[in-house]
């Protein structure tokens, strides 16, 4: 065992923060995409992954839906992370002083009221703690930099304003990521369990409906549905779900039978502990 986990992006992001908060006692290693993330586990560099799947904001994370299906790997866990952003500078800069804020695009996104507040242009970077990293890097008092709370203390920065954010319930889901095995076991599971799916659909009039329709009549319930195009040709479309259940379970299991009658190429990508954030959500609003 290599006890690392690998993430994307740089460290004292939200990926290196999931990483810290969810496993403490490994090394979190920070890859320049997720390509590199998964093959760091992949290859046996890694235990796990640490991936952004989707952001209660911003909604899904680009790429994600089709690199997991092709890869390796299979989800084992997931980890909610509430996504808080300071406005971090230079030692002794000031907001008043400064003219430019950087950041990720989805970081600019979800801090506009600070922004508009102050003035101060929005430039474009990578990655929310590399946009920390660049400013300790320029050393100029003018620019500032939009970032999690970890940054400020990797990169010399300090918090000018902290929470900045505009939605104090931002999260982001994670799930995290090993080698391709056997799913666990039913019996070594708690109550609570998500399975995430894939499968295809002819682009045909009722072929959602009548794919779905085993999960509705069996009483399963449906967390996540996400749709996308394979190939150039527009003939088929690839789901990707959340469901509340195990293979094993009877009701699932005779879910799964109907959907293989109306679709294709079902690949189950991981059966796993639900997160006590996803079972608290679920218990408020009952």
């Amino acid at each position: 065992m290599s006890n690392k986990i690998s993430y994307q992006g740089e460290a004292g992001s939200n990926s290196n923060m999931a990483c810290t908060e969810l496993f403490p006692d490994k090394e979190a290693v920070p890859c320049a995409s997720f390509e590199d993330a998964f093959s760091m586990v992949e290859n046996g560099e890694a235990d796990l992954a640490m991936i952004p799947i989707e952001n209660s904001l911003a909604g899904r994370v680009a790429d994600i839906h089709v690199l997991l299906p092709e890869s390796q790997l299979q989800i084992v866990a997931e980890h909610y992370l509430r996504i808080r952003f300071d406005l971090l500078g230079l030692p002794g800069s000031t907001i008043a002083g400064a003219t430019e804020v950087h950041s990720h695009i989805h970081a600019l996104g979800q801090c506009r009221k600070i922004i508009r507040e102050h003035q101060l242009t929005p430039v474009i970077a990578g990655d929310t703690a590399g946009s920390a990293r660049e400013v300790r890097d320029w050393n100029d008092p003018t620019k500032l930099s939009l970032a999690p709370p970890l940054a400020a203390e990797l990169y010399g920065l300090e918090a000018l304003a902290t929470g900045v954010e505009d939605d104090q319930t931002n999260t982001t889901r994670f799930v995290v990521l090993a080698r391709r095995q056997d799913l666990p076991n039913r019996s070594t599971m708690p109550e609570s369990v998500i399975t995430t799916l894939v499968f295809q659909a002819r682009n045909v009039p009722s072929a959602l409906y009548k794919a779905l329709g085993g999960f509705a009549t069996n009483g399963v319930n449906l967390t996540r549905l996400e749709s996308y195009m394979v190939g150039s040709g527009f003939v088929a479309t690839t789901f990707m779900v959340d469901i509340e259940g195990h293979p094993d379970d009877l009701p699932v299991r005779r879910a799964l039978e109907e959907l293989d009658f109306f679709t294709w190429e079902i690949k189950i990508l991981g059966s796993y502990p639900a997160s006590e954030h996803r079972q608290n959500t679920v218990a408020s609003f009952v």
